[in-house]
């Protein structure tokens, strides 16, 4: 019991636990202390996006160059983007059938017309130049205006348009490149090594998000969040247990042994409601996992921008949400629009200051029928709807991975159980035996890989 003990305050899972509670208890006796406590929390995350837009840049040119053949991205690519397409229409629709079928707006009788928007002008004007008008100008925001403007905007899907061009290129040149994708290779091994020494803050992140959240908003926040809230942690549920659980045991997998193996990342999501935080750790998992590290750079940070589950489901909910407390009636045709709409919009999310609320403002602003002021009934509650929209939008992406990886036969079966079943001894096994296959005596593992045997 004593040495579990020990092994549990030593572990991150342990650490962010006892700041999760820490944080509690100190937003509970000493509330405007933990509302001080939000640069702890602020800071933490702006360490891991410092790091974010290198990572995914070394990732994915090493995905591409290590591909080989440039038919296999593009094929790699294609599945992805199909499945992120067909699951985030079954992420708006769930949302749709649940605010239909349980009406949390119903009975609020809102007057539109007594709603302060003032606390909307600056989202609202974000959301305008978000929406644009159309496809063209949302291709146009992927461009950065220059290579560097790209890693200084903080928007993943500029800096995964150049890294797909650049690891493209290096792929053409051959051998040619192999000195430029060795420093790749160093660049990416020295990133991966900052984000282990950021991540040990990630306890004292925890800590800081959750004393300012539990100071701010009171204790019952985390309970009593409302109908509205209390229904969209379950439409999340439903969709990663039903939906995302039924897809991966298609593929001959459990969700509940994912998201075991995943705790640690998953609980620092919780705290801080933010999945850049461990980006990097999950990719490394998923590799550990057995899935080749070329489909791993490509699926996951695509995935970021692309697969963002949860964000649909509350687009959807939140929109139908509105208008059911506002008195708003919506025909078919609205309910298509919010479809389509949603299905364009939600694919910007990624690296847009409020985010949510942006982009809700975008997708409320193109169907007339529902006053955009509505806003407002769900701008107190964002912050903890962000917690079940990280969790689901990662735990998603995840499972895109396994599922593109199982399509395109990218992942070790025999390795992927050993590791999300826990075993020590099988996974040792099959180490030595590939060593052995590929001739390789006394050789040893990737350090990283230690990090996650005890999982």
């Amino acid at each position: 019991m004593q040495r579990r003990l020990s092994t549990f305050f030593k572990s991150l899972f342990g650490q962010v636990v006892i700041g999760l509670v820490l944080g509690i208890v100190v937003g509970v006796l000493y509330p405007k202390f933990g509302e001080s406590m939000k640069p702890l929390g602020d800071g933490f995350i702006k360490l891991v996006k410092m790091i974010i837009p290198m990572i995914v840049f070394c990732v994915v040119v090493q995905g591409i160059y290590g591909a080989g053949e440039l038919k296999k991205v593009g094929r790699v690519g294609l599945k992805a983007l199909i499945y992120f397409e067909v699951v985030t229409a079954v992420a708006l629709a769930l949302g749709l059938l649940l605010a239909f079928v349980f009406h949390p707006g119903a009975g609020m009788n809102i007057d539109v017309g007594a709603l302060d928007a003032s606390s909307l002008t600056n989202y609202v004007d974000t959301a305008n130049k978000v929406k644009g008008t159309g496809f063209a100008d949302f291709v146009m925001k992927i461009i950065p205006n220059t290579v560097v403007s790209a890693f200084t905007s903080g928007d993943v899907l500029q800096v995964l348009l150049f890294s797909v061009i650049f690891g493209c290129a290096l792929s053409l040149i051959g051998e040619k490149a192999a000195p430029i994708v060795s420093i790749v290779g160093s660049m990416s091994a020295a990133f991966f090594k900052c984000m282990s020494f950021i991540i040990k803050l990630a306890p004292l992140g925890v800590f800081g998000a959750i004393a300012f959240t539990v100071g701010k908003y009171g204790v019952g926040s985390l309970q009593q969040l409302g109908f509205l809230v209390a229904l969209f942690y379950l439409s999340v549920i439903v969709f990663v247990f039903a939906i995302l659980g039924t897809i991966l045991r298609l593929t001959g997998f459990s969700i509940f042994k994912l998201i075991k193996y995943l705790r640690e990342e998953l609980m620092v999501v919780l705290a801080t409601a933010s999945s850049d935080a461990v980006l990097p750790q999950i990719m490394k998992k998923l590799e550990y996992m057995g899935i080749k590290n070329s489909t791993v750079g490509l699926v996951i940070p695509t995935g970021y921008s692309f697969n963002l589950d949860a964000f649909s489901i509350y687009l959807t909910l939140a929109a139908v949400f509105i208008a059911q407390a506002t008195n708003t009636p919506l025909a078919t045709t609205d309910l298509l629009a919010i479809l389509a709409v949603a299905l364009i919009t939600s694919k910007g999310a990624h690296g847009v200051p409020g985010s949510a609320i942006v982009i809700l403002a975008a997708t409320l602003s193109a169907i007339p029928a529902i006053p955009v002021v509505g806003l407002v009934l769900v701008l107190s509650v964002d912050w903890f709807m962000g917690i079940a929209r990280a969790l689901g939008n990662l735990l998603g992406n995840c499972v895109a991975t396994v599922v593109v990886a199982v399509w395109e036969k990218d992942i070790d079966r025999k390795r992927a159980h050993a590791v999300l079943n826990g075993d020590l001894a099988a996974i040792e096994e099959y180490d030595a035996q590939k060593r052995l296959e590929n001739g390789v005596e006394n050789g040893k593992p990737d350090s990283h890989l230690h990090l996650h045997t005890a999982h």
